[in-house]
Order: structure tokens, then C-alpha cells, then sequence
């Protein structure tokens, strides 16, 4: 199938059309409303369920219940409406019922502005509802790897029974390039094993979230852990660009990523040896390639659209072994690349280390930039 030009929401909707998508719940909220909108129009005409619930609450809530019965089930949001959704997201956690969440990011804290972050990243990948679980969350760059991963989720949902989130940022869901979509698969008639029947007796399945008793409890949450653990082996993605030979290397992900990735080439056309690691899987986390590359490299630049939260999980494997820097942009605005090349050359030219955090060090240097 040739190449369409489509715009993020949209082609992020189709693909999960495509892949046999057979209820949608959502609520408008900007940068993401394109794709409720399309998805009105999308699945009734295929005779699947679409209901624009009443708040972000009532969808997560409608995609628990649909879900419960063994159909493909996908909300999407976008921060705030993310926030509101944690209660449920940790409901579906606990009763291990497979569902997909698109969260496009804007900025915040609170309602923030509608132009593009990276600010949900604690709340997705070390956050989301009470208790101890975690939830699948993979990162694309372009709306190419958009189409597929969301194409793809739902099956990695359901082979783990476990929530698959989609992280974008508004820049991705506002955007619009070339995108292949994959071949429409037939929807499911089936009903799996584990999905809820009515009837009685040895018919009758009954999910839930409530386990009273601390022992039936922590027996459910050993069991997620060892689950979550046969995820971190199985499910780490990455991408990496001129590593071969780099003293430097980038990290970031998403729309950040793409932009570093322009600054990287831009820098080895001056002969810098630097290369890029962009992080598809945010969780779980490739801990050990970062590992292996601060082992090869003097120095790492974490780039972000925020304050440095991606940072964290790199300084927990790598601060003992390289340099690490930092250079985030917040509240909806994106880094440019001569931005980030002006970072690479100045830790080309020898920066010296520095016994402070990253982040403080980014702070001070933000200072002469931004006006706070």
C-alpha cells in the first residue's frame, strides 16, 4: 500500500481501526480531539461502539467495563484528561484486563497550554494510579511509528494482560507526514478464556479489583511483579543513530529525540564523534544498553520537552561511569536543533564535569534564556 499524508490523531485512530479496534471511549481534549472526532465517524460506519462519555472519568471507566468482556477496548487523552483517568487505569491494572491508551502530551502542571510536552512522563512510566503495577509505555518519533506501534499494542496488551499506553506529544498528534497504514484485520469473534460470562456455576466468571484479605493481595502483586518482569526481558525497544566510534551520546525520546537527531548529524558534519540513543520503550526502560553506551562514552546530553525526568533513569546506571548533562525545554516549548548542537559542541570543546546535578546545572544556564 503507497504512502498517504495524514495528520498524528487521525493516523494514530486508523491504525487502531485497523487492528481490530471494537470499542472506543473518549472525551475531547486538545491536542488530541482529532482523534475522537475521526473515530465518531470511523466505527459506526464498521457497526463498532463509539461513546463520547461524559467526562475523561466515565470513558476510563467504559473502557474497564469493555474491556472485562474480551473486546479490543482504547481510550485517548491528553494530560489532564490522563490525570483524571488514574483511578481506572489502576482498577484495569489489578484485574488484568488488556487495554490501550493513547496520551498526547501538553504542557503543564494543571491545565497548562495546549502546545506540545513531555511532562507525563513520571505520571506514565513511574506514576498512574495507586498500588504496585506498571504499565507498558512506548514512545514514537514519527507518525510512520506512530501507525505501528499503536498497530501493534493491542496484541502486546493482550499477550501480558496489562495496559499498553502510547506516549505522544502534541507535536506527533498535530502533525502531518507520509504513513503506510498495515492491512485492516477482521475483529475478534471470540471471547477469551479469561473475560467476564454471565450464566452460573462453572459458566459464570466474575473480574475484579477488590481483594480484602493482605494475603490475597500481596499474592496479586507478587504476580504482577513477576509478570512485569517477564516484560522488562522480553520488551525493551531502542533506536540508535552513529553510535559506532561516538565519545558523545545523546538520549531522548519522542518529538525530542527526532529534534536531537538533527543536531547529531549536524555535529558529526563538523567531525564530532556523537551519536543518538532514542528510547521507544520508556517502560520498561533499556537500563542496559544506556549502561553499556556510558561505558563507551565520556559524556551524555539527555535531551527532553521537560525538566529532566527521563534524566533520573539515566543518572541511576550511567553517573558512575560517564559525564552526564542536561537540556530540557518546558511548559510547550520545543528545543531547536542548534540548540542542542550548541550543547554538544560546548561538551566537545571540553566542558569539565561537575560535581552538581544536571538539572541545577541546566538552571543556571536557563537563567540567561528565560526570564523566571
Amino acid at each position: 500500500m503507497a504512502k498517504e499524508l495524514w495528520k498524528g490523531n487521525e493516523a494514530f485512530a486508523e491504525a487502531a481501526v485497523r487492528a481490530g479496534l471494537q470499542a472506543y471511549f473518549g472525551y475531547p481534549i486538545t491536542p488530541q480531539t482529532e482523534a475522537l472526532e475521526y473515530l465518531s465517524a470511523r466505527m459506526p460506519d464498521l457497526g463498532r461502539a463509539f461513546l463520547q462519555a461524559e467526562s475523561e472519568l466515565g470513558a476510563i471507566n467504559m473502557v474497564y467495563g469493555a474491556a472485562c468482556t474480551g473486546v479490543r477496548a482504547m481510550t485517548s487523552t491528553s494530560s489532564p484528561g490522563t490525570s483524571l483517568m488514574m483511578e481506572g487505569l489502576s482498577y484495569i491494572a489489578a484485574t488484568e484486563v488488556p487495554m490501550v491508551l493513547v496520551d498526547v502530551v501538553r504542557g503543564g502542571p494543571g491545565l497548562g497550554t495546549i502546545s506540545p510536552s513531555q511532562g507525563d512522563y513520571n505520571q506514565m512510566v513511574h506514576g498512574g494510579g495507586h498500588g504496585d503495577y506498571h504499565q507498558i509505555v512506548l514512545a514514537p518519533s514519527t507518525i510512520q511509528e506512530t501507525v505501528d506501534i499503536v498497530y501493534g499494542m493491542f496484541d502486546l496488551a493482550e499477550k501480558y494482560r496489562a495496559i499498553g499506553v502510547v506516549l505522544l506529544d502534541g507535536t506527533i498528534g498535530q502533525m502531518i507526514e507520509p504513513a503506510e497504514m498495515p492491512p485492516m484485520l477482521e475483529v475478534r469473534k471470540t471471547i477469551p478464556e479469561w473475560a467476564v460470562r454471565g450464566g452460573s456455576g462453572v459458566n459464570k466468571r466474575v473480574l475484579t479489583s477488590v481483594n480484602l484479605e493482605p494475603e490475597d493481595m500481596e499474592i496479586l502483586d507478587f504476580h504482577l511483579l513477576k509478570k512485569w518482569q517477564e516484560i522488562e526481558g522480553n520488551e525493551v525497544r531502542f533506536a540508535e543513530y552513529y553510535m559506532e566510534g561516538a565519545k558523545i551520546a545523546v538520549v531522548g525520546f519522542g518529538t525530542a529525540g527526532r529534534i536531537a537527531l538533527s543536531a547529531v548529524r549536524a555535529a558529526r558534519a563538523e567531525g564530532i564523534p556523537v551519536g543518538l540513543l532514542r528510547p521507544i520503550s520508556l517502560s520498561p526502560f533499556p537500563y542496559q544498553v544506556v549502561k553499556e553506551i556510558a561505558d563507551q562514552v565520556d559524556s551524555i546530553l539527555v535531551v527532553e520537552m521537560n525538566s529532566g525526568m527521563m534524566l533520573e533513569d539515566i543518572l541511576k546506571v550511567s553517573k558512575d561511569s560517564a559525564n552526564v548533562d542536561f537540556y530540557g525545554r518546558m511548559g510547550g516549548i520545543m528545543p531547536f536543533p542548534d540548540e542542542i548542537l550548541k550543547e554538544i559542541r560546548r561538551i566537545a570543546a571540553g566542558a569539565p564535569a561537575s560535581d552538581i546535578h544536571p538539572r541545577d546545572r541546566w538552571l543556571k544556564q536557563m537563567e540567561k534564556v528565560v526570564q523566571f
